[in-house]
């Protein structure tokens, strides 16, 4: 009789847990708040080298002293169906006086995920350039470990990009809409989570408002110069030109993620 009941018991569980996930509400409309973070402490000492140390390190001290150790800033991403809409928010109060591109936002993006095509609108040094391209190809290696955000089940992808750039991320298969903050997208679910471990910066969710989006709203920025990515690659060689190559290699990064 034991025996039974316990059959019975695991085939009454099976079919619970089969009729909640048949039941399971998915998201494929709505906006996402995203929060930037990045390290200070850890991010500015790379700029230093044996040259310029002398002029940096007191500068640095003189922050570490006065301003918090992580940068924050916000963001939006609308999405509906296979289109998105990544939007920077202006930041509220002083900009640090010691900071580096790296910490900040360029990027507003509208990416079509059915074609592969990405708008991102781009201010460089004052000059807004209007960049048109296929999506970011990014060879995720999805793994096993998982965890909660906002109420969702997320897994964990690990992937390089720009040749050295270790990233981490954790998508929603629950949200099935391939996209994320800035150009990360690719996944088999809406990245909630996205880290750069090595070079201290960090993109989480924190809102997630499921309703409609109007197309009106999902509309790619028309604002700037077109460009391509190799024009936009001299642009940056021409502006950036000289200096130091720690500095310079933090620069390109910024631009280029």
């Amino acid at each position: 009789m034991k025996t039974i009941i316990k059959s019975l018991t695991l085939i009454l569980t099976a079919i619970c847990s089969i009729a909640h996930a048949q039941n399971a509400r998915f998201t494929t409309s709505g906006t996402i708040e995203y929060q930037k973070s990045s390290n200070t402490h850890a991010i500015i000492p790379r700029m230093f080298t044996k040259d310029n140390e002398v002029f940096y390190k007191p500068a640095f001290e003189q922050l570490k002293a006065t301003q918090p150790q992580f940068r924050t800033l916000k963001s939006t991403m609308a999405f509906s169906d296979s289109k998105t809409l990544y939007t920077p928010i202006a930041p509220e109060g002083k900009t640090p006086s010691l900071n580096l591109p790296i910490m900040e936002q360029f990027n507003t993006i509208y990416t079509d995920l059915t074609t592969d095509k990405a708008v991102t609108q781009k201010e460089v040094y004052g000059e807004m350039v209007l960049l048109t391209d296929s999506t970011r190809k990014i060879d995720w290696k999805i793994t096993d470990e998982t965890r909660e955000i906002l109420g969702y089940t997320c897994r964990r992808a690990n992937a390089v990009i720009m040749d050295s750039v270790y990233v981490v991320a954790f998508y929603a298969e629950r949200i099935p809409v391939s996209g994320g903050p800035e150009s990360f997208t690719g996944l088999p679910g809406m990245i909630l989570q996205v880290a750069l471990p090595h070079d201290n910066i960090s993109w989480l969710a924190t809102k997630i408002t499921d309703a409609p989006v109007s197309a009106n709203t999902l509309v790619a920025p028309k604002k700037g110069k077109p460009t391509t990515q190799k024009d936009f690659k001299a642009l940056l060689n021409k502006l950036l030109g000289g200096g130091d190559v720690n500095v310079l290699q933090l620069y390109y990064k910024a631009y280029l993620l």
